[in-house]
């Protein structure tokens, strides 16, 4: 709740505003029972005798200033509640968002996608729905049921003592419910998570579960993860609607108890009958307050889980650092290559080691290949590069500074990166390519040109301003690879990874487009590929062979033929040992 407390102080000013006009009516709802009693026992019998009605009206009217009082306060208090809670809420998803995107792939592979999904969507709407509520009824309902009290005693003292008497039953009962609420909302949204999970894996393979026939097998995997959220939910909801029940039989006891003891003092005459009508009016006001108080413990239940879960992402301490040179000097750039790994090791869950002892240099304009088999460490060669994990030993270096103390901005900056499962907006082609980067329709178009993308952006009949669905499913994969392949070409980079990102070309267009990179990028542009293709990775000036996270052989194609029994192989079988260009 602290966080939310923080995200509520620029807009305290509004708050106070909001609650003092809610004030203003809940006095003004505490008033009518009291203007009624007075009428009923005071006016009504003085004006009688001479039947003139005025001053029953001018009090009738005064009750109607009132009520209308009440009415216009109370819109107008909620009016602004609800756009505190929107106003706190949209700062908070903003924060919340960019949290995430500052998260580090180890921190996202902890909380998991579909949790950090959830968090932001349904967290966020409970957050939202719990500061409005709190802000409608958290001020109104105790000055109803305190002041109800209040006023009640001083008109009945021993009728408000029967009622005063289910009090504690009722606080209790209250007490004992929400404690258990808050783990068992957060329970529910754990299964949530899960939900969310297995929806968004269904949507992104639909076209695999069709074409494997597993749609049934799949709606029964959807069937069992729904009943485990609808028992979660059912276990949280009749727990927490246990509360209502009891405080109405609470209520209805105290009720029947005060009309019975009324009764009696109506009858001996220690009580006007206006006073027992008023009475029963703020035991109206203070039993509708009782229920305020319940629906607020169970919307604060469901808040603070929710809070707690949004706290946990928000307050993630940093991850990755930047450290300093004097921790991490740097070196001489001609020396030690451009990009350089000094027996680096790595291991994802820091058991088992992912990558063991590797080491190699890169000229700056050089072009290092890399191969091996899937699940061999390629990929996560890659990604320790651009730091989205830190390695566990060794060095990686840029232009002789460790990557450790390059700025994430600055350090991200020199790729430009097709990645083995990128993705694709629901957008333009132009949009896909450009990403939000501020590049020119020529930029744009030279680099699809250096992608062999050109030819089908330019047969549709928009152009580059094709567009695309999610995950560009209207294209192929062929186009789509070339696409991010134009995205990755488009800003200029000094450092190009290409990683498996032509698997889906044929080999005419794969030697098309390693020849195009090859003659048309500047000599300070160091390329990285990774594939499993030889033609490829064979012109290249660095070849590493990758099995098990180890290198196995290192050279140029001509060398690793005649030294590396890995590589032969593969070459032979891929292309029975002749070179395709």
């Amino acid at each position: 709740m602290k966080l939310i407390l923080r995200y509520l102080k620029p807009f305290y000013a509004r708050m106070i505003l909001g609650l003092t006009i809610k004030v203003g009516a809940s006095v003004m709802e505490l008033i009518l029972p009291y203007i009624l009693a007075h009428i009923i026992d005071h006016v009504v019998p003085a004006v009688a005798p001479q039947r003139n009605v005025k001053p029953i009206l001018l009090w009738g009217l005064v009750m109607i200033v009132c009520s209308l009082f009440a009415v216009i306060a109370n819109i107008t208090a909620n009016r602004m509640a609800a756009r505190v809670a929107r106003d706190t809420s949209e700062q908070l998803r903003h924060d919340l968002f960019a949290r995430v995107m500052h998260l580090s792939s180890r921190q996202i592979d902890r909380l998991t996608i579909p949790s950090l999904e959830s968090r932001l969507t349904s967290d966020t709407y409970h957050v939202h729905h719990m500061i409005g509520m709190m802000q409608r009824m958290g001020v109104r309902a105790p000055i109803l049921l305190i002041g109800g009290i209040a006023v009640a005693a001083a008109m009945e003292p021993v009728l408000t003592l029967v009622l005063v008497a289910v009090l504690p039953f009722i606080t209790l009962t209250v007490w004992g419910i929400s404690r258990k609420g808050i783990p068992l909302y957060t329970a529910l949204q754990q299964k949530v998570d899960r939900l969310v999970r297995v929806v968004r894996e269904n949507a992104q393979g639909i076209r695999v579960i069709k074409a494997l026939s597993k749609t049934d097998y799949e709606r029964r995997h959807f069937d069992e993860v729904n009943r485990d959220v609808v028992a979660a939910e059912k276990k949280a909801g009749i727990t927490m609607a246990a509360s209502n029940p009891l405080m109405n039989f609470f209520l209805n006891t105290g009720l029947t108890c005060v009309i019975v003891v009324g009764a009696f003092r109506v009858d001996h005459g220690l009580t006007e009958p206006g006073s027992i009508i008023a009475f029963m009016s703020f035991f109206t006001l203070i039993s509708n307050a009782m229920l305020a108080v319940t629906r607020m413990f169970v919307m604060l239940s469901k808040g603070t889980a929710s809070a707690g879960r949004i706290a946990e992402v928000i307050e993630m301490p940093a991850d990755l650092n930047v450290e300093s040179e004097a921790d991490y000097p740097t070196r001489a750039d001609g020396r030690e290559g451009y990009i350089t790994f000094e027996k680096v090791c790595f291991s994802y869950n820091k058991t088992k080691n992912n990558l063991t002892d590797i080491s190699f240099r890169v000229p700056r304009g050089g072009t290092l290949g890399i191969i091996g088999a899937t699940g061999s460490g390629k990929s996560t060669i890659i990604q320790l590069l651009m730091r989205f994990y830190d390695i566990d030993s060794g060095s990686i270096r840029i232009g002789g500074r460790d990557i450790r103390t390059i700025p994430h901005g600055e350090l991200h900056q020199k790729f430009g990166v097709a990645l083995q499962n990128d993705f694709l907006y629901a957008e333009s082609l132009e949009e896909n390519i450009a990403f939000g980067r501020d590049l020119s329709r020529a930029e744009i178009e030279f680099a699809a040109r250096l992608a062999q993308a050109a030819p089908f952006i330019e047969d549709f009949d928009e152009g580059y301003l094709h567009m695309l669905t999610a995950k560009g499913t209207n294209i192929s994969g062929g186009q789509k690879q070339r696409t991010l392949i134009a995205r990755a070409l488009a800003a200029k980079p000094e450092i190009l990874i290409l990683d498996d990102s032509s698997s889906a070309l044929d080999y005419k267009t794969d030697a098309n487009l390693r020849r195009a990179i090859a003659d048309n990028l500047s000599g300070g542009t160091t390329t990285i590929v990774v594939a499993q293709r030889i033609s490829s990775v064979m012109s290249a000036d660095v070849i590493l062979v990758i099995d098990e996270g180890r290198i196995i052989g290192m050279g140029d194609h001509d060398t690793l033929l005649a030294s590396c029994d890995v590589y032969r192989e593969i070459s032979e079988s891929q292309m029975g040992g002749a070179i395709l260009e």
